[in-house]
């Protein structure tokens, strides 16, 4: 039995993803045509949705510029980095945005939302809680990613 497909609310959060999630997350792993996405949970449509894309030129400094300082966010990033061969990789990081200032029930609802979603997004590579800019500094991304 599978319940891949689902995009119902779950009980415990009450929270679905919106079929333009997945699919704009799609377009960032496989044809590469954003740089990362920025997803809000909407809570009128009881469900996780896109707030903004970044094209493939943007920048980590464009992507943290987009997070608003006193909401909570999810966000997928897609990291491109040269390794110790010289090889070009690049790597998928999601990060849970949570900073101190936001209020304390929009905290609770990207909590309880989060692994729901986090679960439909199939091929990301690594995880990170972030509630200050310090914890998802571009260095802490290069550190996870070697």
């Amino acid at each position: 039995m599978s319940f891949r497909g689902l995009s119902r609310p779950n009980a415990s959060s009450g929270m679905g993803v919106a079929d333009h999630s997945k699919t704009t997350f799609m377009e960032l792993k496989q044809k590469k045509v954003h740089r990362y996405v920025i997803f809000k949970v909407d809570e009128k449509k009881r469900e996780v949705v896109v707030e903004k894309t970044g094209g493939p030129a943007e920048s980590y400094d464009d992507f943290t510029a987009s997070l608003p300082e006193n909401d909570c966010r999810y966000a997928v990033f897609d990291f491109d980095f040269v390794t110790s061969e010289n090889c070009q990789k690049s790597k998928i990081f999601f990060i849970a945005w949570s900073p101190s200032t936001s209020r304390i029930r929009a905290k609770m609802l990207y909590a309880t939302t989060k692994d729901r979603f986090r679960r439909e997004l199939d091929g990301v590579h690594y995880e990170i809680q972030a509630t200050d800019p310090t914890e998802m500094d571009l260095e802490v991304l290069r550190d996870r990613a070697h």
